[in-house]
């Protein structure tokens, strides 16, 4: 049986996969978003920071797609997504490292409110 918080990531990852990444009404206003690894690691909270965030990163590549590939249930609280994502050329040198088009395998913790 799939769990509410379950169903809610789906949710989530589907409006990812279909380029909308518009759409918060699930979040908490003081979410907090965290990237361990990478050319920008750090936090973001609260809605406005992290659509800014979003904003700043989905702007250094010509095309992102994501795409889930899996998802686990860790406990009552937390949802484990893995996903496939592939871009295209970055614009910032930064990002630059990879080559365009090539898929990198990710992982995102999903940690409900009580």
């Amino acid at each position: 049986m799939t769990s509410a918080n379950l169903e809610l990531v789906q949710s989530i990852y589907a409006a990812w996969e279909r380029g909308d990444f518009r759409t918060a009404e699930w979040a908490d206003p003081e979410i907090k978003y965290v990237t361990a690894d990478g050319p920008e690691p750090g936090s973001l909270t609260g809605l406005a920071e992290i659509a800014e965030g979003f904003r700043n990163f989905l702007g250094v590549w010509e095309d992102f797609c994501l795409e889930a590939e899996e998802y686990r249930e860790l406990d009552g609280e937390r949802v484990l997504s893995c996903s496939i994502t592939s871009a295209g050329a970055a614009r910032r040198a930064a990002w630059s490292s990879g080559k365009p088009g090539r898929r990198v395998r990710g992982f995102s913790t999903f940690a409900m409110a009580r």
